[in-house]
């Protein structure tokens, strides 16, 4: 037992590598504070563009969502950070995290803001147009904040995840928290920052989990 605590959970070694563990798990906010707003943003964008009538512009919407769905994260985060400046584009680790989770979790985000704008019964927009609200109008302050309202929880539960798979920007050396806890690993010899690492996942997300768990039991209170 001795031996197990000393290879997962050494106060030594946590006392050494939490520096730069801190340093990591700033760089997880950091980062998540930047790729969210962006790749909800450009889901927003992405489902206000799908309830154009021309094909010409939901044809290729429907494309762009199918084909950065279907990527793996970690593939197109390499294409991006790799590729780029085949191109003569020359990017930082942060940049390519960006640019690559901006095209992937955009697609995601794009769905569950068009499900949800697909929910809100037509009549109401009819109504506000007998009202005499421009359709600007009647997006902004009808149906949106009802779209939002009820695909809710699907928000959440895609955010947790986008959370989650900052940890893949290590493959482009950007020093997050898991790239951080395995130079420690490496250093050491020993999984402590690892389990550190997971233990701070875990800190983070938690209250995520539990909001997650409220909407989705409201939601299902709401139907019965």
């Amino acid at each position: 037992m001795n031996d197990f605590l000393e290879a997962f959970f050494s106060w030594e070694i946590l006392s050494e590598a939490w520096p730069i563990l801190l340093d990591g798990l700033g760089q997880t906010l950091l980062l998540s504070a930047i790729v969210i707003p962006l790749g909800a943003m450009g889901g927003l964008t992405l489902a206000l563009l799908s309830t154009a009538k021309s094909r010409w512009v939901r044809w290729p919407l429907i494309a762009y969502v199918d084909v950065f769905r279907a990527l793996p994260p970690l593939v197109l985060l390499v294409f991006v950070y790799a590729g780029l400046p085949f191109a003569g584009l020359e990017v930082s680790a942060i940049g390519a995290v960006a640019i690559g989770f901006f095209l992937n979790t955009g697609a995601y985000y794009g769905e569950i803001f068009r499900a949800g704008l697909e929910s809100v019964p037509a009549g109401q927009a009819e109504a506000a147009r007998a009202l005499g609200l421009k359709r600007p109008q009647i997006m902004a302050l009808i149906v949106l904040p009802q779209a939002v309202r009820n695909v809710l929880p699907d928000l959440v539960s895609n955010t947790l995840e986008v959370v989650k798979l900052t940890s893949i920007a290590s493959v482009v050396a950007m020093p997050e928290l898991l790239f951080q806890a395995r130079q420690a690993q490496s250093v050491t010899y020993n999984a402590t920052p690892i389990m550190a690492a997971a233990v701070a996942y875990f800190i983070l997300l938690w209250p995520l989990v539990r909001l997650l768990s409220r909407l989705e039991n409201k939601q299902l209170a709401s139907r019965r």
